[in-house]
């Protein structure tokens, strides 16, 4: 049997196969952020039992959204949506980790509470774009929060993993890659502060190591996890070292004993392939030293190198995005080397079911939904 497809244990969670759904952003959930039909429809499709699914990027925070139509725990009227999201899951047998952000200075101001300035660790120009609702738009330039304001951004996401808990999801993982805040805070070309938070790596990882003990607190080490995107770019993100960077805070979510760590590979630009798309995978490999708990890796794979990499050792799970998007049976599909749809980006943010719900199972025998 290909290792791929063997049990793996997750915290107290044993898992029947190793491929897993990524965190996508979609952008689909209703008004007031809130999950709805269509959203638990995708999800149930995307399910096999014995699975682990990562829901989408999850607004923390009223201030902390940077995509129209991205889903959100900031508000108790939110919970209940996500509750048939992680029934349709359950149902199907498997099981659903909560993804937590922040999006930081990665916002534009017609998304912010009263039209305000988007926040970060400091004022730093920097492209990237926002999805608002006159479409795609540039950030819009973020003021540098105050040290004073730190501790009410860890209680916000201590509070939307209370919702999530309520919400019936399995565990928590917060998201600190991909250019969003607490990337921001890691990251010394985006953390210019001279408080506790900023200058040496110790305290430029606080504001997330204070996030994931809150988070602890709610649900236990064994059920938080965090997604971190070593050398990722996506944002106008930089650091002048960050192995050093990167090592240091996969040492501490080890010493806190969380239930993985998932890592997005630096050949994977935001939801674009680098274009060296023959890249090794390298992130796993480098903090597989560190890091002893199990590893998620995310970015660029197909199933012949995400059996590879869980044979190396240096992942033990494998994270899918474009291709699950296209193909709801995936796991499946690898398993008996059938072929993939052909996924259709026009159609990944926003929109209907069209690109969403509506991709076909496989056609034959033994796939069905």
């Amino acid at each position: 049997m290909p290792k791929l497809f063997s049990p793996v244990k997750i915290g107290s969670y044993a898992f029947s196969h190793r491929v897993v759904l990524a965190p996508l952003t979609r952008m689909r959930a209703g008004e007031g952020a809130r999950p709805g039909p269509l959203m638990a429809e995708y999800y149930a499709q995307r399910t096999s039992p014995g699975a682990l699914l990562i829901g989408e990027a999850t607004i923390a925070a009223p201030e902390g959204n940077g995509y129209l139509g991205a889903p959100g725990l900031y508000d108790d009227s939110q919970i209940a949506g996500w509750k048939t999201v992680t029934d349709a899951v359950h149902a199907k047998g498997g099981k659903i980790f909560l993804q937590l952000y922040h999006a930081g200075r990665q916002s534009n101001a017609q998304l912010q509470p009263n039209g305000g300035r988007p926040v970060g660790p400091s004022e730093v120009a920097h492209g990237g774009v926002a999805y608002t609702e006159a479409g795609w738009v540039p950030n819009t330039p973020n003021r540098a929060l105050e040290t004073a304001e730190l501790a009410g951004v860890v209680e916000s996401f201590r509070a939307a993993a209370k919702r999530g808990l309520a919400a019936g999801f399995d565990g928590v993982e917060l998201h600190a890659a991909n250019g969003y805040l607490f990337d921001q805070f890691l990251q010394d070309g985006s953390n210019r502060r001279t408080d506790e938070y900023g200058g040496s790596i110790a305290n430029r990882a606080r504001l997330l190591l204070d996030a994931t003990r809150a988070v602890i607190d709610v649900w236990g080490a064994d059920k938080v996890a965090v997604r971190l995107g070593p050398s990722g770019s996506w944002g106008d993100m930089s650091d002048r070292d960050p192995q050093a960077l990167f090592a240091y805070v996969a040492a501490q979510l080890n010493a806190l004993g969380i239930a993985y760590l998932h890592l997005i590979e630096p050949r994977i630009a935001g939801n674009i392939e680098d274009d060296a798309r023959d890249q090794a995978p390298v992130a796993a490999k480098t903090l597989r030293a560190v890091f002893h708990g199990p590893i998620i890796a995310a970015g660029g794979f197909d199933g012949a190198s995400a059996e590879a990499i869980v044979q190396s050792g240096d992942a033990d799970l494998v994270a899918f995005g474009r291709h699950f998007i296209a193909n709801p049976d995936l796991p499946e599909r690898l398993r008996k080397h059938l072929p993939l749809n052909p996924y259709d980006r026009a159609t990944f943010f926003g929109g209907t079911e069209l690109g969403y719900t509506d991709y076909p199972f496989f056609a034959g025998d033994a796939v069905t939904a």
